[in-house]
């Protein structure tokens, strides 16, 4: 009827309005190209974008620090470890899974061979190789900063650094004057020699932040009644932060439109370098569908025993702007929304597994196995299956160590590189295209999280039976308890002597 037409038409009125503002751009980007146009016309067409994006950066994070702390406070860790037990296991497992598909497409269709790199037109870069000992453990001091607060800005890595230099003299001839023989000598370089040393780089350190807030919450949550403030303020927070976050995102047609048309028209050589690499891109979407659409799909079913494409239809202002900024923290406020409003999960699961969710990054770990690969045929280097074993655990171990920011990617690839010495350089052939197979990975990262959501929720039904209300009810002097809401019920016996 009329009235359930118009339901229907508010709750998907974003959805129409992103995915007007995706075609849009588009259209506009393939439209204007041709024209050539000038630097700063290029600018101004991309500057809503930018100004859309800087406004999402700028309320995220705390956004993510009290949703998180506000989730693992209330989940009540010492109580519930299982079901972050739960959540841990679904993550490895799904980023396992995605490797696993990875090389299985990338070994049958092999979309690399030495002519796309000797035939390329893509302007090579210069690109550092990262040693993988280097990059694990800084992913152990991002994961535990000595600076919360430079956390929120900045991020460690290590650079290594000339310290001295070796030089050896030897002649180079002799010349006779006034019956004397005057040998020359010079200097030669014979060594170089460097060091590691700790640097850091504009950039926020997601993991630390995100395992400070693990900790802080969980202990909050074992503090009894004396939580309940600091869960109310944080939870203030969460509420301002979310309405903030949702009067910004009704401007995601016109920013999303913006950041794609600005992208289309400077790229250079964009049809000449989509064909060249198109084998490339055609195996991670292959990927990407059958993940979407069939394994997920699956893994809801089994689980939940419910209708899984209603569920995955749910999330499509989610997956649309995930795919139209590169970023799945653009679209969290998006996603919070259609949680608690459309498909109903438990905001305890939700809170706690979403924030997390940069751990969890089924795209990437895709991704990543499809371009070291294709590198790897690029340069005629055998991969027997002890190599690709390599692989598989390493990416597997990279793709959670993964930021949420766009391209974050490729510096992973760079330091999967040495794992089977494939050459560094060749890396910055996937620049090109990573404007777009970057969206398409984001895709599958937001719905991972979407769907550990609902699977941890349906296996934690004995652990969430408990309301919160019960959970944080504690008993003092016997006959006082104080609620989560503060109020002190105080029960009096009765007086035998007075009848009272």
């Amino acid at each position: 009827n009329r009235s359930t037409c118009r339901r229907w038409m508010s709750d998907n009125l974003f959805l129409f309005c992103t995915l007007f503002g995706v075609i849009a751009g588009i259209i506009l980007g393939f439209v204007v190209r041709p024209l050539n146009p000038s630097q700063d016309v290029v600018v101004l067409i991309s500057y809503p974008g930018e100004l859309f994006m800087r406004v999402l950066k700028l309320m995220i994070l705390p956004f993510v620090i009290s949703c998180l702390i506000m989730g693992t406070a209330t989940l009540n860790i010492s109580k519930n470890g299982k079901i972050a037990m739960r959540t841990m296991t679904y993550f490895i497992t799904t980023s396992v899974l995605n490797v696993i598909l990875g090389i299985i497409l990338v070994m049958s269709i092999h979309p690399g061979s030495p002519h796309v790199k000797y035939n390329s037109t893509v302007q090579s870069q210069d690109v550092k190789s990262i040693r993988p000992l280097d990059g694990f453990l800084d992913m152990g001091r991002n994961l535990v900063p000595d600076n919360l607060f430079q956390a929120a800005f900045e991020q460690t890595f290590t650079e290594y650094v000339p310290v001295s230099i070796k030089y050896e003299s030897y002649e180079t001839g002799s010349n006779n004057n006034n019956n004397s023989n005057k040998t020359s000598s010079n200097l030669g370089v014979i060594q170089k020699a460097t060091k590691r040393q700790l640097q850091f780089r504009d950039g926020t350190n997601t993991l630390g932040i995100i395992f400070f807030c693990l900790i802080f919450g969980s202990v909050l949550g074992t503090l009894g009644p004396h939580k309940i403030v600091v869960i109310n303020f944080f939870n203030v927070i969460y509420e301002v932060l979310l309405k903030m976050l949702m009067g910004a995102i009704w401007f995601t047609p016109v920013g999303v439109g913006s950041v794609i048309c600005g992208k289309i028209i400077s790229l250079g050589q964009l049809a000449h370098t989509l064909t060249q690499l198109s084998w490339f891109i055609i195996t991670v979407a292959i990927g990407i569908i059958i993940y979407q659409f069939i394994i997920l799909q699956l893994i809801y079913y089994i689980f939940v025993r419910k209708n899984p494409l209603k569920y995955y239809t749910s999330f499509g202002p989610s997956i649309i702007t995930a795919f139209a900024t590169a970023s799945k923290s653009a679209a969290m406020p998006i996603t919070f929304r259609v949680m608690d409003d459309k498909v109903k999960v438990d905001k305890r699961i939700t809170r706690f597994i979403l924030p997390i969710g940069t751990i969890n990054m089924d795209g990437t770990a895709l991704f990543l196995t499809v371009s070291v690969i294709f590198i790897a045929q690029m340069n005629n280097i055998y991969l027997g299956m002890g190599e690709i074993m390599t692989i598989g655990l390493s990416c597997t171990a990279a793709s959670m160590s993964s930021a949420t920011v766009p391209s974050a990617a490729l510096v992973l690839v760079l330091m999967l590189c040495s794992t089977i010495n494939a050459p560094a350089e060749d890396v910055s052939l996937l620049f090109a295209v990573d404007w777009f197979v970057d969206r398409l990975r984001t895709t599958n990262n937001l719905l991972g999280d979407c769907y550990a959501c609902a699977v941890v929720e349906s296996l934690s039904k004995k652990e969430l039976a408990v309301p919160l209300e019960e959970e944080t009810t504690t008993h003092a002097n016997g006959n006082a308890s104080i609620v989560s809401n503060g109020t002190c019920i105080i029960e009096i016996g009765k007086n035998e002597n007075t009848s009272i």
